[in-house]
């Protein structure tokens, strides 16, 4: 009798296979050609595991394995939509035909949904196949054909196949017609197909005698990265919820508005050198937005022109509806305070957003051109004092600064102003923003009648205290290796 040569390293290599390669191979054992859904369907595995199990097959020596490219077809947007609400002609008819089949084209129009040219593209088409003509009043009508179109409607079959994955005639004029309308589109598929060779039998039938499974432990591998939000993004989530936990409102913080509301709602006179271009952004298309009504824009108008009723002068000059169109770039978020004004507070009322803002700057440790403020507001009677309180208890709370310091300031919108500072372990005292009550030239022509705490804090700044970072460069970095490695910080 003759003695089979024993192959160490295939023993080795069989009694190491992990459990989705022995069931490949087992799906294999027959010696035909298998693609990968076929051993899935076998092996009774997911579809990635079939992949990885056949390339690991190859890798060892123990299968065949190719890939092959596949022409398929796949469902557009439109088409899912065709699909779920009707094609434009079939919408056509039933629409008509629930106006009791007869209709003008202005009524069935307005009856059927379809844009203009939905219902050219249905009208031709139902006209062409004879399923709808016009009566002597001039209407559409119904001709009876229409059932019969709409029982054996080709191009909707079409669709349910594609969506299903089932194979579908090429050739014929349904297919020519859904192609040509956008409904579907051409994919390629890669799939892979595997055959087991002789030491795959071999293989198989080691590992089945062996159930337990070898490891190497002295393997080398790289180290596992979990997957984890960005540091800086998770403060800003942190804050957000602190802040709605607290009782504020969230405001909407586009990102291009109107001057109206960067400066013109908040009392800045429009030639103060913050407005000029080397201070803030423009666009270049468009140039203008929309205002709101006549009545707050003739409000704000007055109160620069001559004070209105509020017991201020206000600023002598003709004011320009024009320049408080243009867009910019928001400049502070102080904008989304203004605008959240006009459209209508609640008092007492308290309001916050987390805004993006952009300005011509030197870019270094502690300046960047685009950066982030914390913009907050409270509408209630109130003192400065509060506000004070308020500022205080965000730089201990939401930043971990140990020490803070408040400044006299001015801004054109607030009086009294004042000008929150903290200390930073490396950088020192750092400026974080600026607060004050907002003046009545600015609430009073909007029908407010109260005090409005308002502060704008530079949270990039805050974040770079409690992340214990000293460049705020570092914020928006890419480097993995930090992005990885930094610890997560909660308030």
């Amino acid at each position: 009798m003759r003695m089979l040569r024993r192959d160490p390293m295939l023993e080795e290599i069989a009694k190491a296979l992990s459990e989705i390669e022995v069931k490949a191979l087992k799906a294999l054992k027959s010696g035909e050609t298998l693609s990968e859904e076929d051993i899935a369907k076998k092996a009774d595995i997911p579809i990635d595991s079939v992949r990885r199990a056949l390339a690991w097959l190859k890798e060892k020596g123990l299968a065949t394995v190719e890939e092959r490219e596949l022409k398929q077809y796949r469902l557009t947007e439109k088409g899912m939509l065709a699909l779920k609400e009707g094609l434009p002609e079939e919408r056509l008819l039933l629409a008509l035909k629930e106006l009791g089949g007869r209709a003008s084209i202005a009524e069935l129009i307005k009856h059927c949904g379809l844009n203009k040219q939905e219902f050219d593209a249905a009208f031709g088409k139902a006209r062409r196949y004879n399923l709808i003509v016009f009566n002597e009043n001039k209407e559409l009508e119904l001709t009876g054909l229409e059932k019969d179109f709409l029982e054996r409607n080709q191009e909707k079959e079409l669709l349910k196949k594609v969506q299903d994955g089932s194979a579908i005639d090429e050739e014929g004029f349904a297919f020519a017609d859904i192609k040509k309308r956008g409904l579907i589109e051409k994919r390629k598929k890669i799939v892979m197909y595997a055959k087991i060779n002789d030491n795959g039998l071999k293989a198989l039938s080691i590992a089945t005698k062996h159930r337990t499974r070898l490891y190497n432990l002295a393997i080398q591998v790289k180290p596992l990265t979990m997957g984890k939000k960005q540091p800086y993004a998770r403060f800003l989530d942190e804050v957000r919820k602190k802040l709605i936990a607290m009782g504020f409102r969230e405001m909407k913080t586009p990102l291009i508005v109107q001057e109206f509301y960067n400066f013109d709602v908040l009392f800045q006179p429009q030639n103060h050198a913050a407005r000029e271009w080397t201070s803030t952004f423009r666009l270049r298309y468009p140039k203008e937005g929309v205002l709101p009504s006549k009545r707050i824009v003739n409000a704000v108008k007055a109160a620069h022109e001559h004070g209105a009723n509020t017991g201020s002068k206000g600023w002598r000059y003709s004011w320009s509806i024009d320049m408080a169109k243009r867009l910019m770039p928001t400049a502070h978020g102080t904008a989304h305070s203004a605008r959240q004004l006009v459209e209508g507070i609640e008092v007492p009322g308290k309001y916050f957003a987390i805004a993006r803002c952009f300005r011509p700057d030197t870019v270094d440790k502690t300046h960047h051109m685009e950066f982030n403020q914390l913009e907050g507001i409270i509408a209630a009677d109130l003192s400065f004092k509060h506000l004070l309180g308020t500022l205080k208890e965000f730089a201990e709370e939401i930043a971990g600064a140990k020490k803070v310091k408040f400044y006299p300031d001015y801004y054109p919108f607030t009086e009294p102003s004042v000008q929150l500072s903290a200390k930073h372990d490396e950088l020192g005292w750092i400026e974080f923003g600026g607060a004050g009550l907002f003046r009545p030239e600015m609430l009073r022509p909007l029908g407010i009648e109260c005090n409005v705490l308002a502060w704008g804090l530079g949270i990039d700044r805050l974040a770079m205290f409690k992340l214990g970072i000293d460049d705020m460069r570092e914020l928006f970095s890419s480097n993995l290796d930090w992005l990885r490695e930094h610890a997560i910080v909660r308030l």
